[in-house]
């Protein structure tokens, strides 16, 4: 059987001296070859003077440098720039990078699809077809720090809040965050690097044995009733017993740290000062902090925006109650790289999209319900 050549945008430090010492050498070669990898941006291994002669011509035999494709590149009228990538599988990927008062906010896909299907994302109907790899998510950041270097700039943050459910990828996911704020690597402070969730609950529970990044949760809702419609994995981990998993993680991290909540508006549905109400007595003992997001529409979703007013009332609601409140500013809208807009294009092992096209063909335009 032919072995693959090794992606070597695949391995964290640790892995990467590991893969020095089983071939006889010390685990500090590890960290000079990451130097070379992400602050020289040397692909040459040839060129890699302080390692070994013999080395060399391993890694140059047995090792490669690969990122995945760019197809498109989309840039917003905002500024916000979309990329469509093709990863090795053949499938179609989104990116996004937020420029805002000095960041620059990458938000990466972790996999090709989703299988959650939350009801208000544009991910979920296009499917599933796999796990992208810890070089797939770590290739981002390359290309992302690329494109910017041509301002000299880089990505200051980083979110999985991209295609898929990153603690349903959990592996690949805690090796590239570990790329990510390693100081060989990218050098990303542990509170500029953002794992998002659902809410997979044995997952979070892992989280401090392995990484110490900060936390989101994609709630969206106060109480399990219209969780379980919005986000169906809440049928299967409670609000409860989310939250639960959430404070240890927490407190594990330590008083300083907050978890994120993020709270998708949705007219009618959410948002209204009977939800603010909800929401504020939930998270009373909650140590956290809350984005607000607008519903960003895509074609058939059945939601609408809220109301300009009611989504100012529920942040004035929040606040009073004592939370930091951010407003997320729609970004991107123009080039569908908003918020829960992200679609690639999925080979579906699900069969989700065909059954979300049967529904939209069955459905006319001005019968579709907005709540």
């Amino acid at each position: 059987m032919i072995q693959s050549p090794l992606n070597l945008y695949g391995l964290d430090r640790s892995q990467l001296e590991a893969m020095f010492q089983e071939r006889g050498l010390q685990a500090f070669r590890g960290r000079q070859l990451m130097k070379w990898l992400y602050h020289q941006e040397l692909k040459d291994f040839s060129a890699m003077t302080d390692l070994p002669l013999n080395m060399r011509q391993w890694l140059t035999e047995n090792c490669v440098l690969e990122l995945p494709s760019v197809v498109e590149r989309h840039i917003s009228k905002d500024g916000t720039v979309k990329w469509i990538l093709k990863v090795a599988q053949g499938d179609l990927v989104e990116m996004v990078v937020i420029p805002d008062k000095g960041r620059n906010t990458l938000c990466v896909s972790s996999q090709i699809g989703c299988t959650l299907d939350c009801s208000f994302c544009s991910t979920g109907k296009q499917g599933f077809n796999g796990n992208l790899t810890p070089a797939d998510i770590v290739g981002q950041v390359l290309i992302a720090n690329s494109y910017l270097a041509e301002n000299d700039k880089s990505v200051t943050n980083v979110v999985l809040m991209g295609m898929g459910e990153p603690l349903m990828n959990f592996d690949a996911a805690i090796t590239a965050t570990n790329v990510m704020k390693d100081d060989h690597a990218f050098g990303l402070s542990k509170r500029r690097v953002t794992i998002s969730t659902a809410g997979v609950v044995p997952a979070i529970r892992k989280l401090h044995e392995v990484t110490d990044v900060a936390l989101a949760i994609s709630l969206h809702a106060p109480t399990d009733d219209l969780r379980n419609e919005l986000v169906p994995i809440n049928r299967k981990y409670p609000i409860a017993e989310l939250l639960q998993a959430c404070r240890e993680y927490i407190e594990f991290l330590g008083p300083a740290r907050k978890l994120v909540i993020e709270y998708t508006l949705m007219r009618g549905i959410n948002d209204q000062a009977e939800h603010a109400h909800q929401l504020a007595e939930l998270l009373r003992d909650v140590r956290c902090k809350v984005n607000l997001i607008p519903f960003n529409p895509f074609p058939g979703s059945g939601y609408a925006r809220p109301k300009s007013q009611d989504i100012r009332d529920f942040q004035t609601h929040m606040m009073r109650a004592g939370y930091v409140t951010m407003l997320r500013t729609t970004r991107g809208e123009d080039i569908n790289a908003a918020c829960g807009q992200l679609v690639g294009q999925v080979n579906d092992r699900t069969s989700r999209q065909r059954r979300y096209k049967n529904k939209l063909e069955a459905v006319q335009p001005q019968l579709i319900k907005v709540r």
